[in-house]
């Protein structure tokens, strides 16, 4: 079985998610071809969707206008795994605490942008996330904090007793930049995990 993984590519770290998601499917004897979105009419040839890392307001100002938000809501109503990472878990958001940025809805959580602080404070820790065996080396880069999360949020993982990892049905949710890393198994988590399980 061949799948389709599309990374919505209007902004942000693209080819980073690509190289991730190709790993993951590797690692599991899956054949994967990758569409990079840019425009509507993708996201329902697609399998699993990837919202990377990027300018928040950026990318929810552009997927509402070409379209792609009611292509991506769609995809999450029937059920198909969605991965979103820092200004992608913004955007996949409730409430992203900022006007400027129309979220989608897709997690029951509110952030709050940029919270671990500037560039300048980047950095890297290991996380235990449920669902993998060792820590993760999680990379923190102007990273949002997760201030609340609804009564069917499952929190994977946090970080000074504030979420950055969640899940709510076939939707992961992440503060930080795994595709920033050789470790795919978050990815494998995400977007192939029922799959390799016999789904």
């Amino acid at each position: 079985m061949s799948l389709t993984a599309g990374v919505l590519a209007v902004q942000g770290d693209v080819s980073e998610h690509v190289d991730a998601v190709e790993r993951a499917a590797r690692d599991i004897d899956e054949s994967v071809t990758v569409r990079e979105i840019r425009s509507a009419g993708v996201v329902p040839d697609c399998d699993v969707l990837l919202l990377p890392g990027g300018e928040s307001t950026t990318i929810s100002r552009l997927i509402h206008r070409d379209g792609i938000a009611p292509e991506i809501s769609e995809h999450v109503a029937a059920g198909k795994p969605v991965f979103a990472t820092c200004a992608g878990l913004i955007v996949a958001a409730e409430d992203a605490g900022d006007d400027r940025v129309g979220t989608l809805g897709l997690l029951d959580v509110t952030v709050e942008r940029n919270a671990f602080g500037r560039q300048k404070d980047s950095f890297e820790a290991p996380l235990d996330i449920d669902g993998l065996d060792d820590p993760f080396p999680a990379v923190f880069i102007r990273a949002p904090v997760i201030d609340a999360v609804g009564e069917n949020v499952d929190v994977l993982a946090s970080w000074d007793d504030r979420p950055v990892a969640v899940r709510q049905g076939p939707v992961v949710g992440l503060s930080f930049h795994p595709e920033l890393t050789d470790d795919s198994r978050l990815h494998w988590l995400a977007l192939f995990e029922a799959i390799d399980g016999g789904e």
